[in-house]
């Protein structure tokens, strides 16, 4: 197994850009793969660019418009806005179907001709929004079928899956890469950069992580 080298599945925002940082303090050789579904936020992609050639890392973006056509959703479709709250009983219509386990799946598929083992996703069961693709358990449960349906020992890594923003905030903070992750990613679903239309909820999950990060660990307070 190659210890040495790892592909970050790397969508451009906050959580994916930490843990790109995570696998460079981790790993020699590290490469970032987005994907293209005709999302919204399709400036996402240009934040994640712009990071890796910042930093000389090997980009790649793969081409997953069939999603799109699959399983629309707020973030898919422009006549559809976001969800400020989940019905009750049912996951948000920013979920997008399949997802994960497609970046995942084609990110193995990636890995193996590259003869890597390691894969890093930042998914986090702490913060998931109520995304059943974002749990601990699936995460394992794809791990192994992966393992079996390419007979390879892939390794999938979730720094943040038990940690929530304040935390990832302060993981960004010790990488010494916050101003990057606050100034230069995307993790609004309006698409907008940095600190975002501030009214979506990955915006506003975003914002109370931070304030609380700067509570908690008195950073910005001399």
């Amino acid at each position: 197994m190659n210890k040495e080298k790892a592909i970050v599945v790397f969508s451009g925002g906050q959580d994916s850009t930490t843990c790109l940082f995570w696998a460079l303090a981790k790993y020699k050789e590290v490469i970032a793969v987005s994907f293209d579904y005709n999302q919204k936020h399709i400036l996402e992609l240009d934040c994640a660019k712009n990071i890796c050639d910042k930093h000389g890392i090997e980009y790649h973006v793969l081409d997953l418009s069939l999603l799109n056509q699959l399983a629309p959703n707020s973030l898919t479709r422009s006549d559809m806005k976001v969800d400020k709250e989940a019905p009750k009983g049912s996951v948000p219509n920013s979920f997008v179907d399949g997802r994960n386990l497609l970046f995942l799946t084609f990110v193995a598929i990636f890995a193996k001709q590259r003869g890597i083992n390691n894969i890093i996703t930042g998914v986090s069961q702490s913060d998931f929004s109520g995304y059943p693709d974002c749990r601990d358990v699936f995460i394992k449960s794809l791990n192994v079928t992966l393992n079996l349906a390419m007979g390879y020992d892939f390794v999938i890594e979730t720094p943040l899956m038990w940690i929530d923003k304040a935390q990832t905030w302060k993981m960004a903070y010790d990488l010494g890469v916050l101003d990057i992750v606050k100034e230069e990613t995307l993790t609004c679903y309006n698409g907008i950069k940095a600190n975002g239309c501030g009214d979506c909820p990955s915006c506003k999950l975003r914002k109370k992580g931070y304030l609380e990060f700067k509570e908690k660990y008195i950073i910005d307070k001399k």
